[in-house]
């Protein structure tokens, strides 16, 4: 008697294949129901199995009645004589029989797929909760990372997961710290309780210093770059020039180069003298002294110096400690090279007034992009033969990366984004890699968000980012990308370089959480009426 067969391919498309199910609930494994995110097995022939994705589920009513069930699913892969290969275009004419695939198929392929000395595991797979999901470390890492999700959908424990894991990875049973350094700039103060152990960096003890911005970040700084005044720019600069041509101690050749965005010292307080002096400069006249060339026209830039420098909550970038630390000292400060060596560094970015919060993200990035570009050469040079650029690699990871890299042209966020997007793309070469983490990933550059070739998308809500993501992804996971805004918490889609298929997948507890920011308004409403200390709030407000 010939095999009744429950599910059959009755079409074969470029990126899908169309399954017909007589009854679903015959068609399902026992004790589990199937789902988008189910992996099935389509029997090409004795040698070969095709794993697919179920990517949706419709029901068609035939003209007796009768009702088929049809499954869409996406081609991920062959297993061929028990080894499996990516790619599924390779799917013969149908019919062809489906069978959900088996719990020990599915494991083998993520379990061997990746050697062990490379596997990196945070996430477990969501329709199976014992079958551990693993990406190649290397990949991972070396790749930069986007990581997106709605307000509670787990975006941040997702983050905090994957840095632990990797600060407890270790080749071997040595004491101490293992290699990993990661800089989490972190923009609601949430990383410091998921890290206790992290050099955390606040507005009280970050100490940048001005000398080191570029041409750019000074004149946003500085300038009013709105009004286009030539007058104010080429005064500034050229005090600036001068400036660090009278503090620098080396060599008249040496001096004879130094220029605008030379990374050299020069005295704040100095440049205001020079704009005061030219503001009110008068000059030899007919009839005695008349007005110089610029006098009056500088005001505004002397006011806007003044308020700058005399701005209490801008001491981080121009107080005395920013004069006196030293490029060594900075650097060090950064990547926690210092008295208090860590894997972790968070730049606690909450304190930071918003005017100088694209500033600071950029001079910080630029700084790290720098160290891995001048280490790389250093390396070079002492070794000709050497196959690896940087030996001490960073993973920058930016939370909530929209807020100072937008795809916005205002100028007030240019300076960052222009040093992330150059990180994004040119920062894999020399030991620097990211991972944006957004919530409003439509709102992030595209040039940087593009760069990204591994994607953890959590449940998105806003149908302009789940478009947008959709977009970025390849072709094929489109019909995935649908299941966004019905995932759970702390579940994800998971797609990439790293990743042997794509998966849904569920991240792992953390060991320490981040601090929530949702406040408990209706329990706190609830209890008696509370005090307040104005006077306290005040004084906390003024300093």
């Amino acid at each position: 008697m010939e095999e009744k067969i429950n599910a059959e391919v009755v079409g074969v498309f470029p990126n899908k294949i169309k399954i017909s199910v007589d009854n679903l609930e015959d068609f399902s494994l026992a004790n589990e129901s199937l789902k988008v995110g189910s992996y099935l097995r389509v029997l090409d022939n004795e040698n070969a199995v095709l794993i697919a994705i179920i990517e949706n589920f419709s029901i068609e009513v035939k003209e007796d009645m009768r009702k088929k069930y049809i499954i869409e699913a996406n081609p991920l892969g062959m297993i061929i004589n028990n080894k499996f290969q990516r790619g599924g275009d390779t799917i013969a004419i149908p019919p062809k029989k489906v069978e959900p695939a088996k719990k020990e198929e599915i494991e083998k392929i993520f379990m061997e797929s990746i050697i062990d000395d490379k596997k990196f595991v945070f996430s477990k797979l969501s329709s199976d909760n014992e079958i551990n999901v693993p990406v190649d470390g290397n990949k991972f890492f070396n790749k930069h990372i986007a990581i997106v999700g709605s307000t509670g959908s787990g975006k941040s424990h997702t983050v905090a997961k994957i840095i632990q894991t990797a600060v407890n990875s270790k080749e071997g049973t040595y004491e101490g710290l293992n290699n990993s350094h990661i800089v989490i700039f972190d923009i609601h103060s949430e990383y410091k309780a998921a890290f206790p152990n992290a050099n955390n960096i606040d507005i009280d003890n970050l100490i940048l210093p001005y000398w080191l911005l570029n041409s750019d970040e000074l004149q946003e700084l500085f300038i009013d770059t709105e009004a286009n005044d030539h007058n104010q720019r080429n005064v500034f600069k050229e005090a600036v020039v001068t400036n660090r041509k009278q503090y620098f101690t080396g060599t008249d050749e040496k001096r004879d180069k130094i220029h605008f965005d030379s990374p050299l010292f020069f005295e704040i307080n100095d440049i205001l003298k020079i704009a005061k002096d030219k503001n009110e400069e008068m000059v030899p006249g007919r009839n005695g002294e008349k007005a110089g060339p610029l006098n009056g026209k500088l005001s505004n830039f002397v006011s806007r110096l003044e308020n700058k420098i005399n701005d209490k909550r801008l001491e981080f970038l121009l107080g005395q400690k920013s004069k006196e630390i030293t490029f060594e000292e900075t650097l060090k400060q950064l990547i926690s090279y210092d008295s208090n060596k860590s894997n972790v560094t968070i730049i606690d970015l909450s304190g930071i007034p918003f005017e100088v919060l694209s500033i600071t993200v950029s001079l910080i990035s630029r700084i790290l992009f720098e160290y891995g570009y001048y280490y790389k050469r250093l390396r070079c040079k002492t070794d000709v033969e050497e196959k690896i650029n940087n030996d001490v690699p960073i993973l920058l990871v930016y939370e909530e990366a929209h807020k100072y890299a937008p795809n916005s042209d205002l100028s007030k966020y240019r300076a960052s984004r222009q040093s992330i997007e150059r990180i994004a793309k040119e920062g894999r070469k020399y030991g620097i890699s990211m991972l944006l983490a957004s919530q409003r990933p439509s709102e992030i550059s595209e040039t940087i968000f593009s760069q990204c070739n591994n994607f953890i998308a959590m449940r998105l809500t806003n149908p302009t980012d789940q478009n947008y993501v959709k977009r970025l992804l390849p072709d094929t996971f489109g019909g995935l990308i649908d299941k966004m805004p019905t995932l759970k918490a702390g579940e994800s889609l998971l797609i990439g370089d790293s990743v042997v298929i794509p998966s849904i997948v569920q991240i792992d507890e953390c060991e320490d959480k981040p601090s929530s920011n949702d406040i408990p308004y209706f329990e706190l409403w609830k209890e008696k009426w509370k005090e307040l200390n104005i006077g306290a709030i005040k004084e906390e407000w003024y300093n």
